[in-house]
């Protein structure tokens, strides 16, 4: 089955928070236009009609909704994106995805998301403390109690939700805290991101400024290896809780399948659709130097294979000195370029946290899972 993905910013970088450590807001400081505003309607159509003229006869295609914050495009923006979409998809499984702060969400979106089967990817922090001081509204209050909200308003509803959790140094010093959050909310599924520091290309206007949480390698290993024996106890338990970096490395090291871009050392072309059409290989480098074209000008695969994707895809870091000796090197590969210092070999090249994590809990791990799924 041939599988399309697509992660689309309908509303740009346009946002209502003010997340002090925010990638994407320094991303778009480092383009020639910060911001391309709210996606247009006939580019929209424009977007759905080349997906679908390229991907037919059973493919699978996935509209994944990102920011900026999505909502901000409005919900009748979405209703007439997912309208056109069914008057074109046939016999073309279609898979709709939305990542949120959750400061827009009320009935109305619940029940549209419900009735489009939307997965969404709802942005806490692990407790107030850590979420209060990062994720800020514009006037500079918390905005914890509010997302704590949108996720019981999710829940009241029946929408699948899974939880996006920036992990700062901050936070990787107290993984007690992070799994009695898990634990005391009742969180099924939850993917832990690592704080990056800002690429240099960013602009002074934007609001994102260089944190002090930036995730360091060695603060990842503790975070993980702690936050494993906690998950094997709930397991032991009977209350499995998937955990994203688990379910990847199981995947990838005892599979042989990835499932997380970049673990196996290869990037890979992402699709990312900005407001005005215009398309780069990945959500961490989407400057104007990596755009590749506009899919409201183009098909899917003409975009797919061009120089610029290429010469993206095969600009991978030096070899760092740690990764000379590593056994896991073969698999990892040095990883993704873009989470190497904060969870990879570091600066400087001589610590590596994925490495050190690997050493420490693979083989529980591997163990846990070979119990729990036996065709593992």
């Amino acid at each position: 089955m041939e599988r399309l993905s697509l992660l689309i910013k309908p509303a740009s970088s346009l946002c209502n928070m003010r997340c002090r450590y925010c990638f994407y807001s320094g991303v778009s400081a480092g383009r020639e236009i910060l911001s391309y505003g709210i996606m247009a309607d006939v580019a929209a159509d424009k977007i759905i009609d080349n997906v679908f003229s390229d991907f037919s006869g059973g493919a699978e295609i996935t509209f994944a909704f990102q920011g900026g914050e999505p909502a901000l495009a409005g919900l009748p923006w979405f209703r007439h994106f997912t309208e056109k979409a069914a008057l074109r998809k046939k016999d073309v499984r279609v898979r709709y995805a939305f990542q949120t702060n959750g400061l827009l969400l009320d009935e109305s979106w619940c029940e549209f998301f419900l009735e489009n089967n939307f997965l969404i990817g709802l942005s806490i922090d692990a407790g107030r403390r850590f979420h209060d001081r990062s994720r800020l509204s514009p006037d500079g209050g918390g905005t914890y109690d509010t997302c704590l909200r949108a996720k019981e308003l999710l829940e009241k509803n029946k929408v699948e939700y899974n939880i996006l959790c920036v992990l700062t140094n901050d936070l990787a010093n107290e993984p007690e805290k992070a799994w009695n959050f898990i634990v005391n909310e009742n969180i099924r599924y939850i993917q832990f991101i690592p704080c990056l520091e800002p690429l240099e290309s960013g602009r002074a206007d934007s609001h994102a400024r260089p944190s002090v949480s930036a995730l360091r390698p060695a603060l990842f290993t503790k975070f993980y290896s702690r936050l494993l024996r906690y998950w094997i106890t709930e397991i032991e338990n009977g209350n499995y809780i998937s955990v994203k970096l688990f379910d990847d490395v199981v995947n990838y090291f005892c599979k042989g399948i990835p499932t997380a871009c970049g673990i196996d050392g290869q990037c890979h072309n992402q699709y990312v659709v900005e407001a005005d059409g215009g398309v780069y290989p990945c959500d961490f480098y989407a400057f104007d130097q990596y755009k590749t074209g506009n899919l409201a000008e183009s098909l899917p695969r003409e975009l797919l294979d061009t120089e610029r994707v290429r010469d993206f895809l095969n600009d991978k870091p030096e070899q760092a000195v740690i990764c000379k000796s590593c056994g896991f090197w073969n698999l990892c590969r040095g990883g993704c370029k873009r989470m190497r210092n904060s969870m990879y070999a570091g600066a400087g090249g001589m610590v590596c946290g994925f490495r050190s994590f690997l050493e420490k809990c693979l083989g529980p791990l591997e163990h846990t899972a070979r119990r729990m799924f036996p065709c593992c």
